[in-house]
């Protein structure tokens, strides 16, 4: 039996994880959990899986979960940063999730990390702030990263049994989200309810934004550069509206090689957590006979400046895509909170990006400086917008 450490319980992803390891209680055993302030499904959670250990965002709320359980609970409950590394590098566990939503994910990713956990990362942040510390730690700590994200996992499983001396490119498949065809004008219309509604998939509302934008393939651009060792200029991206093939891999003798799916999280969920073997489904069959012809299209970097904005910083390396990073997720809570516009995402990334001088080789402090610095930055800036 695998024993599980998962961070971000309460989100999209956590949510569908104990969905899967509920659906083979004989594979797997949950020890610990980390949420944030959602303490009603929490409570649900602990009570379902009985954890050995909980972690939340504060004292407060800690506090406040203790009410909530049962006297004879036999959870601890623990709080703040020191809480989710308790959570991160829980003894007993043998596999990390790390699902937390954005750049707080970081620090807890590198606990795990260091006390030796395989980690399955559904936390792409990670590796876009600090992707050379965190892949140089995992080698030295001879920890596995099995990657979590759809198209990180259809990469991964096309390359088991290949030579990465013969891997040409990667190519990244995108939804183009619910914004496809829509015209630049229609574009700064845009309402975050309009935003919100994805046309395939299901996810948290920072991640449903971000692939409106496409910014979030251009973090995924460069996850992926880390992940598979591969310059980003050898990772492309194509619309694929359909969402069936996630990701190919192209080999220098021309074959190109796919995962095919149905759009649902749960099956490179199941995949990382039972790696290298996989669970029996019968619930998520993709009929090749029913949906349909399956599109290809280049992206519009005019209308969907995020992906390049991403690919120049991946090329500045250090600093910048952390700097990216930070602004992005202030830019898309200001949209969430109808303080900016949908074009206005970009815009305020651009000019953070514009304003940063970069550091190269940063040590984690100074990743984490520059990634508070753009959150101030970025705040003046749509201060500015509203004013």
């Amino acid at each position: 039996m695998k024993r599980i450490s998962l961070l971000g319980s309460t989100g999209s992803i956590g949510c569908s994880t104990l969905d899967v390891i509920g659906s083979y209680p004989e594979e797997f055993n949950v020890t610990a959990l980390a949420a944030g302030r959602n303490l009603g499904l929490l409570k649900e959670q602990i009570e379902r899986f009985r954890p050995r250990l909980v972690a939340v965002v504060d004292q407060e709320h800690a506090c406040e979960l203790r009410r909530l359980l049962n006297a004879d609970s036999a959870t601890a409950v623990f709080f703040g940063p020191e809480g989710y590394r308790e959570v991160a590098a829980a003894a007993g566990a043998d596999l990390v999730v790390s699902a937390m939503v954005g750049a707080a994910g970081l620090i807890p990713t590198l606990e795990a990390i260091d006390a030796g956990k395989a980690v399955a990362l559904a936390n792409k942040e990670t590796l876009v702030m600090a992707g050379s510390i965190v892949m140089h730690k995992a080698e030295a700590k001879g920890v596995r990263i099995i990657p979590v994200d759809s198209e990180h996992s259809a990469i991964f499983q096309c390359l088991q049994g290949h030579k990465q001396e013969d891997v040409r490119r990667i190519i990244l498949t995108a939804s183009g989200g619910p914004f496809l065809h829509a015209s630049a004008e229609e574009l700064k219309e845009v309402t975050p309810a309009q935003a919100l509604r994805h046309p395939n998939w299901t996810m948290g509302r920072k991640i449903t934004i971000d692939s409106a934008t496409m910014m979030n393939k251009g973090l995924e651009v460069i996850e992926a550069g880390w992940l598979f060792r591969l310059p980003v200029a050898a990772v492309d991206v194509l619309i694929h509206p359909q969402s069936i093939i996630h990701s190919l891999v192209e080999y220098r003798d021309g074959s190109l090689i796919a995962q095919l799916g149905v759009p649902d999280m749960r099956i490179p969920i199941a995949y990382a957590l039972a790696f290298p073997h996989r669970l029996p489904r019968t619930d998520l069959p993709l009929d090749l006979l029913t949906v349909g012809p399956l599109e290809f299209i280049k992206p519009d970097l005019e209308r969907f400046p995020g992906l390049q904005l991403a690919y120049d910083a991946a090329g500045r390396g250090g600093t910048m895509p952390a700097v990216l990073n930070g602004a992005n997720e202030c830019a898309v809570a200001a949209f969430i909170e109808d303080q900016i516009g949908f074009c206005d995402i970009c815009l305020v990334i651009e000019k953070i990006l514009h304003l940063h001088t970069v550091q190269q080789d940063p040590t984690i402090d100074a990743i984490l400086a520059a990634d508070r610095w753009a959150r101030v930055e970025a705040g003046k800036i749509i201060k500015g917008m509203m004013d």
